[in-house]
């Protein structure tokens, strides 16, 4: 099967008519009728069965048009880019981000990136860390924006700034909490744990066994998202990164850093075989200072 017999397929199978196709795609019904047909010989089964005026699809039509619906996703995408670079548009953006700086920090830079770059189209995703590479092997993503980078790993990264770890809390728990929090500020306190929550709940837990600090942990959170929601039900208070503390801040609730600080700093990584565009640096320098202002 070529192009166009997987475009007139994938129309057929959408449209459920022959006539439905050939609307969609701009075309006389006996030109898709003859393409359909020509398919189904050169792949020696029948892709559709004719019901009530309706074409049906065949089991083995529901087995191709998974892989079918993937290719045409590709072919759209490739049309999308020749038409922006056609118009001069700049192109398609595509940025993954660690769900803790999705939540604030990368929509208010493409926010204040389009306002210059109207034409410039986004796609955005999360990613977690042990995602971040397969994600930019397998061309999900061009820039995947993280705190730690891979050791050993082919890719090539740009700092964009650091955040730290802070104690996020209702102001009824801790009403005279200080300007900086020490571990011991959390005990006594009902504490939502982020122990296995990736290299930032790693660093807070080897902190806390360095200072010997016993938390009264009772409930083990994978994401500072989660964790974040439940300080705001009340069921107790959390150490989680800066952005997803700023990001989740409501009347009644604070947050504070802790003494001594922990930081960690925040990357652009990429392959090293897909180097930056000029439109993805100026974009990661628009990041950058919001990530500063964070």
């Amino acid at each position: 099967m070529n192009l166009r017999h997987i475009e007139i397929f994938h129309a057929v199978y959408v449209n459920g008519s022959v006539s439905g196709a050939a609307r969609a795609l701009n075309v006389s019904q006996p030109s898709v009728s003859k393409m359909l047909r020509h398919a189904e010989s050169l792949l020696g089964f029948q892709l559709f069965q004719r019901t009530n005026g309706r074409l049906v699809p065949t089991d083995d039509a529901h087995t191709l048009f998974t892989e079918v619906s993937e290719i045409q996703d590709r072919v759209y995408a490739l049309r999308e880019a020749g038409k922006n670079l056609r118009r001069g548009a700049g192109g398609m953006l595509r940025v993954s981000a660690l769900p803790s700086l999705a939540l604030q920090a990368l929509p208010t830079a493409v926010a204040q990136f389009l306002r210059t770059r109207e034409n410039v189209k986004f796609d955005l995703q999360t990613v977690h860390h042990d995602d971040l590479l397969r994600k930019l092997f397998e061309r999900e993503t061009d820039i995947a924006i993280a705190y730690e980078v891979p050791p050993a790993a082919p890719i090539d990264h740009k700092p964009l700034g650091e955040g730290e770890l802070v104690v996020f809390y209702r102001e009824q728990d801790m009403p005279d909490a200080p300007p900086r929090c020490d571990m011991r500020c959390l005990e006594g306190h009902r504490f939502i744990s982020l122990a296995t929550s990736g290299p930032m709940g790693q660093l807070f837990t080897q902190e806390v066994q360095r200072q010997g600090v016993v938390l009264d942990d009772v409930i083990l959170a994978r994401t500072f998202y989660i964790a974040a929601a439940l300080v705001q039900q009340g069921v107790g208070m959390t150490v989680v990164d800066s952005f997803t503390a700023q990001a989740s801040l409501a009347p009644g609730l604070a947050m504070r850093p802790l003494k001594p600080s922990i930081t960690f700093g925040v990357h652009a990584m990429y392959l090293h075989n897909r180097p930056l565009t000029a439109l993805a640096t100026d974009f990661l320098k628009a990041l950058r200072g919001v990530i500063d202002v964070a």
